[in-house]
């Protein structure tokens, strides 16, 4: 068996809208049916039990491939993965199969994949050395590490329920929500309009209490100090007992409470000095609460009890805590709703007081207290006492939270009960806190949990549920016209007056200004204009490259725009054989749109009609014969189409109509262009589908030409000395036909065509492209590019002049090496009156070239 690619698809992709491992694997004949293996699955099983059984679709033989693809998975799942989907795909070179297993974390997809490699060739080797608890013990711990907190994930989880798109932007908790203009970002539980200055007065214990109390917030005295005999001064000056902290801290760490002797002081002070500048504040009795603000408002309380055991009279403290510790609840971290208890130096010292040691045996019932502070952090539990909070100590939290200047705040408190005003019952507000944890809130020991993450992103975006951080986005896929489509999309909202970021074959656009070059067609750069501060709408250009490679770069749309799939293009690559397996890797953009939104379907290619009933929206469907039957039920039945009537695009949804006579729309030269004709009726229908504006939609149309600024390799059309030149990128026989009729409809004594070859076609497909040339054009000149794309030198050319022979109308061919000495070649044959098409390779160097030849 081998591997030959394994990548991470990131977004919806043509197996399902999971994010997923793919991995290519070719199997020998043996490897293709495991009951041609004696022995294997016995080995299997018995080094991985929890394998589960092994099958594969319609009762194919079970392969290698197929082992590896549920291997991979019941590994994930063994690990506390919440994955569910794989598949594995017989491609049609025998052998070959596309493995895909579902991820939660890709880190941790990629160790199960590597791992249950590791194990397929230990089972097929007949070794034992590969161990299966310490497997998923290594995927636990990677799981645990690199996915997202307990508090970060209850936010992410509320604003997924809320339908907010979110992207991680580092391993850590640093999360982006929404598009564009419309983004925010957290930090852990800290939004991004808190301050900086905020986050610092409340790191700053001995400032945060000294702002509340002349706020007249009830708080503890005490004050700074810096070093032990200070500090114990300030405890004689306060009165003992007292709290030594950390004056710059978080989560509890070294944090003690209730100290009232001198040694216990030093063991306190040695404690907080580790984490900071220490100080000494009065102890004040009673619980310690937690009350949550978020906003103006209160919206969860918890009592923390400090970690604790109790004694059976049997076993050691040790024995009990370590018995406590067992309760899977409890981990290391913070990626569990508790934390296991330590026995360190703070937990011995309070032992001691109690008149124990880890060794000891406690009495049966005897409560042994392990630290003072009651953090969730040090291994303390929480019960649930939002209910009982009383409406002065809502207030007074409220209160601090807005002095210090924070959106979500942890205040804690400390009072014999929260049902009753804090100076009723002596307590007080020892502490606010930026970021504050939120798993004792969402999962608390006892009492009921509450959906605190719910409440962040109602602060973030405001209770109306529509509004989910998200922008206009169109997605454009297709054979051909794409990148045409998107930039006149793209032009029509920038005419409603949005900022537009756009990505296609020749780079990333924000606003009208290129801030990226190249093919930009993938996800990564969706991904990058999603996260542009400033964009209102994105337009993307969806091409099947980066949709094969990584999958959307976004989880859905609002338009998706199928332009054709026609005779499809890059046929035999990448277990693309037919055009029914184009059309379906196109048809990932239809599936993944809003169910708000629409598909944008060209009527007249049944491949593209046909993704109708895949669509989660509703359709709208183009093509210029409007009495097209497709077209003609759509209408019927009271839907949006767009169609050519009387010289015009029209737009119809039932009685109403919306007409643009052709006349007006410059890029399709009064109609005379039937394949900007139908670009125009998809960005029409696009336009519709994402509301905008009829008069909006009729200016972007009238401003909107095909020149080398628009519309770069689009059909630009330029004079050379009274002859008519044409620039074009069309590359597949498609295209070829589309530009043969828009140029039979110019005017020309003699037509010549510039063109080469993409090495990366199948044969037929680059001959077929000069077949249809040669019955169009007078004069041929064939060029070789610097890039054959694995071709041997002069392959391309040959496969270009075959399909010149026995031609209808070429005269003339000529071959020469290099793009822009072909164009020389061809303008210094041309008189006035003639026409000459350039079919360009390199886009920007040769309409620059194109431009200067043109301006002499």
């Amino acid at each position: 068996m081998e591997i030959s690619r394994i990548r991470a698809l990131r977004g919806p992709n043509i197996w399902s809208r999971h994010i997923a491992i793919e991995a290519v694997v070719v199997c020998t004949p043996a490897e293709c049916d495991i009951n041609d293996l004696p022995g294997f699955e016995a080995r299997l099983r018995a080094l991985f039990p929890g394998v589960g059984p092994l099958h594969s679709p319609q009762k194919e033989p079970v392969s290698l491939a197929h082992v590896l693809e549920q291997a991979t998975l019941a590994l994930q799942a063994q690990a506390g993965c919440p994955v569910t989907f794989s598949h594995t795909h017989r491609t049609p070179t025998p052998g070959h199969f596309q493995v895909v297993v579902e991820y939660s974390e890709e880190d941790v997809g990629r160790l199960a994949c590597d791992e249950a490699i590791k194990l397929m060739q230990a089972a097929l080797e007949g070794r034992e050395d590969w161990d299966d608890e310490a497997v998923i013990k290594a995927l636990r711990e990677m799981d645990e590490d690199v996915r997202l907190g307990p508090s970060t994930g209850s936010i992410v989880n509320a604003a997924v329920a809320r339908g907010v798109p979110y992207r991680r932007l580092t391993q850590g908790s640093l999360v982006q929500f929404g598009w564009g203009h419309k983004q925010r970002r957290i930090w852990a539980a800290e939004v991004d309009a808190t301050s900086a200055v905020s986050e610092s007065i409340a790191q700053d214990k001995d400032l945060s209490k000294r702002l509340l109390q002349s706020a007249g917030v009830p708080v503890p005295h005490g004050r700074p100090v810096d070093s032990v005999e200070d500090g114990w001064a300030a405890a004689q000056e306060i009165g003992l007992p007292v709290v030594v902290k950390p004056q710059d801290g978080n989560q509890g760490k070294g944090v003690t409470v209730n100290v009232s002797t001198r040694e216990g002081f030093e063991a306190a002070y040695k404690a907080a000095e580790e984490i900071g500048e220490v100080m000494v504040e009065k102890f004040l009795p009673g619980s310690d609460y937690r009350l949550l603000v978020v906003g103006n408002q209160l919206v969860a309380a918890a009592r923390r009890d400090p970690p604790q055991v109790s004694g059976d009279g049997v076993h050691t403290v040790r024995e009990l805590v370590a018995k406590v510790n067992e309760d899977p609840r409890r981990g290391d971290g913070h990626a569990t709703s508790l934390t296991k208890i330590r026995l360190d130096d703070i937990a011995i010292t309070r032992l001691a007081l109690q008149g124990l040691t880890p060794d000891a045996v406690p009495e049966k019932g005897q409560r042994v207290i392990l630290r003072n502070n009651a953090n969730l952090s040090t291994g303390g539990s929480a019960t649930d006492v939002t209910d009982d909070v009383h409406p002065e100590v809502a207030q007074r939290a409220i209160a601090a939270a807005q002095i210090v200047g924070l959106h979500v705040c942890g205040v804690d408190v400390v009072a014999e009960t929260v049902m009753r005003p804090l100076e009723e019952v002596n307590g007080g507000i020892v502490e606010v806190n930026a970021a504050p944890g939120l798993r004792m809130h969402l999962s608390p020991s006892y009492g009921k949990g509450r959906n605190v993450g719910k409440a962040v992103i109602q602060s973030i975006y405001g209770s109306d549920k529509n509004e989910d951080g998200r922008i206009p986005v169109v997605a454009v896929t297709g054979t051909n016209g794409k990148t045409t489509t998107a930039r006149l999309i793209t032009h029509l909202f920038a005419t409603s007056g949005m900022t537009t970021g756009m990505t296609n074959t020749d780079g990333v656009y924000v606003d009208g200004r290129q801030i990226d070059s190249g093919d930009c067609s993938g996800p990564k750069s969706a991904r990058n204009v999603l996260m542009h501060p400033d964009v209102e709408a994105a337009v993307f250009e969806c091409a099947r490259g980066g949709i094969l490679r990584e999958g959307l770069g976004f989880d859905r749309c609002q338009v998706a725009v199928v332009t054709n799939v026609g005779a499809g293009d890059h046929l035999g690559m990448n277990y693309l054989e037919t055009v029914e397996d184009i059309a379906r890797l196109k048809s990932v953009v239809v599936q993944n749109v809003a169910p708000s939104g629409y598909a944008v379907l060209n009527a007249a290619d049944p491949l593209v009609a046909a993704m109708a009933p895949q669509c989660p929206g509703q359709i709208i469907y183009f093509c210029a014969d409007r009495h097209l039957p497709l077209m003609a039920t759509h209408r019927a039945q009271g839907r949006r189409c767009v169609f050519v009537d009387e010289g015009a695009v029209v737009a119809s949804d039932g009685a109403w109509r919306e007409s643009i006579p052709l006349r007006d729309i410059p890029i399709t030269r009064g109609g005379l262009l039937g394949f900007q004709v139908e670009n125009v009726m998809a960005a029409v229908a696009a336009a519709w589908g994402a509301g905008l504006a009829w008069d909006a939609i009729r200016r972007g149309l009238a401003s909107f030409n095909s020149d080398g600024d628009n519309a770069p390799g689009r059909f630009n059309v330029m004079e050379y000395r009274g002859a008519t030149v044409i620039a074009d990128y069309g590359h597949n026989p498609d295209a070829m036909r589309a530009l043969v009729a828009a140029v039979d409809a110019l005017p020309a004594k003699k037509r010549s065509v510039v063109i080469s070859g993409a090495g990366d076609r199948r044969d037929q497909d680059i001959t077929e492209q000069t077949q249809i040339l040669g019955a169009a054009f007078d004069q041929v000149v064939l060029y070789q590019d610097a890039c054959q794309r694995g071709r041997e030198d002069g392959e391309v050319l040959a496969l270009l002049r075959k399909g010149l022979e026995g031609a209808a109308r070429t005269r003339q061919v000529d071959e020469i090496r290099g793009e822009f000495v072909a164009i020389d070649h061809a303008l210094s044959s041309l008189d006035e009156g003639d026409l000459c098409l350039v079919l360009v390779d390199q886009v920007e160097e040769a309409l620059a070239h194109l431009r200067r030849r043109c301006s002499e």
